[in-house]
């Protein structure tokens, strides 16, 4: 006697199938035995045991993919849900704002030691306006700036920000923080790159900067 194996739509749970066209293969009793699968045969589901047997089977297996799906549906609504631990640490991190206006937020502590006035070091950064336009990037260019520190060959905000002072602890080598710069400790009325009436930092900017202190030159 022979028997229909159907393949089914099941057989796409979790794969990329495209539209289903159901078929069969014609298989004789001799095939099925061989098969790593239990297929019933039209006897086995007409007598009542067998019948009996195959119900049973189908609701373990039933039970099984349920329990599947139930357990990879959770596993993906975790991980949809699970919050992203950097995004949590950056809308955590707050500044504290110094007497010189100048505000401050600690992104990694370094351990290193800190930098002296007038040493040569290197350093990381990020440069951005309020509305979150970079104006510029070292890690852009593939290359940490290099400069003394404490001396006035960069900004005032940026001076302080790095060898602390006046309620801002110094940055310790290997340590990331951003600052947030008022006009008067940045470009102040001026702007910088201004040509042709045009801006790349517009007079009177707040400047956002996140500085990575890669450490001594």
């Amino acid at each position: 006697m022979n028997s229909l194996l159907q393949i089914s739509p099941g057989n796409c749970i979790l794969l990329r199938c495209k539209a289903f066209k159901p078929h069969f293969i014609k298989l004789d009793n001799q095939k099925l035995q061989s098969l790593p699968i239990k297929i019933s045969t039209q006897e086995e589901e007409q007598n009542p045991k067998s019948q009996s047997q195959f119900q049973s089977r189908k609701s373990t297996l039933l039970g099984r993919r349920e329990a599947l799906g139930l357990g990879f549906s959770m596993s993906f609504l975790e991980s949809f849900l699970q919050p992203d631990s950097s995004a949590a640490a950056e809308s955590t991190c707050q500044f504290t704002v110094t007497p010189s206006g100048l505000a401050y937020c600690e992104r990694k502590m370094g351990t290193g030691p800190a930098a002296e006035k007038g040493q040569l070091i290197k350093a990381h950064y990020v440069g951005k306006l309020e509305n979150g336009k970079v104006f510029d990037s070292s890690y852009n260019r593939g290359k940490p700036l290099t400069f003394r520190v404490g001396v006035g060959e960069v900004i005032k905000g940026w001076d302080q920000g790095i060898l602390g002072g006046d309620g801002v602890p110094p940055m310790m080598s290997g340590g990331k923080r951003s600052l947030k710069i008022p006009p008067e400790l940045g470009y102040g009325i001026r702007g910088a790159g201004c040509r042709g009436g045009s801006c790349v930092i517009p007079p009177n900017s707040v400047l956002l900067f996140d500085v990575e202190f890669v450490g001594k030159a």
